[in-house]
């Protein structure tokens, strides 16, 4: 497998009101490789949020470099980071972000409008997303009259709409029952398998691990396990 994106010697700290500093990442090293579904678990205040906004490009480490596809993006200037963001890479929170007074549909639309994709072919490519994800027949609904599980496959559908060459999800499932929460993975191991997308994804559920193709075990600031998973095609 051709390696996507490489963490080295990552450190990131925070100062506090009394002016002591938190170390939240120390001396990380990770590797992803394309068309993998990654996980970094560990408890609340493990680093893991902090790991997933440095890859992503959303934060900026103060030590290490992190590099995609053969760039290291910390060298590159604020407006070069936003347009990764927007033309290759993609993002699932736990909230769901999605445009409320929007339907689905529009929401999808609206990411491929700031992605930059054509005009002509952007509510196609909205459609045949929520297809893929199982919701051609809500679309034209809002996310006040979905489930949960519904937002956050529109969610899903919205990231992959622009087709980037990685998803960054943030605890996709803390906030769905077991049930919905294990149909979403499902779903993100389908694009994995199917669309060859790669997934970094953050969690604390175990099911999600078992499903993953490399687990990193975070606990203050350090990964302290890593475990390969032999996943079937």
């Amino acid at each position: 497998m051709e390696n996507i994106l490489k963490a080295e010697n990552i450190s990131r700290e925070f100062k506090i009101g009394d002016g002591s500093v938190v170390h939240a990442l120390t001396n990380i090293d990770l590797d992803v490789n394309e068309g993998e579904l990654v996980c970094l678990r560990g408890r609340s205040g493990s680093g893991k949020t902090t790991l997933i906004n440095i890859l992503g490009a959303l934060d900026r480490q103060d030590g290490g470099t992190v590099t995609f596809c053969g760039e290291d993006i910390g060298k590159l200037s604020d407006a070069a980071r936003d347009k990764l963001r927007r033309k290759k890479l993609s993002f699932v929170f736990q909230s769901v972000a999605l445009i409320s007074t929007m339907t689905a549909l529009e929401n999808v639309e609206f990411s491929l409008r700031l992605a930059g994709y054509p005009i002509a072919g952007r509510t196609k490519r909205a459609k045949e997303c929520l297809a893929r994800v199982g919701l051609a027949k809500r679309m034209y609904h809002r996310p006040g009259e979905m489930s949960g599980g519904e937002q956050q496959r529109v969610a899903i559908a919205r990231a992959v709409a622009h087709k980037p060459k990685i998803i960054f999800a943030d605890e996709p499932t803390a906030a769905l029952d077991s049930t919905t929460g294990t149909a979403v993975l499902g779903l993100f191991r389908e694009l994995v398998r199917d669309d060859g997308i790669t997934v970094v994804m953050t969690t604390h559920d175990e099911a999600m691990m078992e499903l993953a193709d490399v687990v990193y075990s975070l606990e203050d600031g350090v990964i302290v396990d890593i475990k390969r998973n032999d996943i079937p095609l």
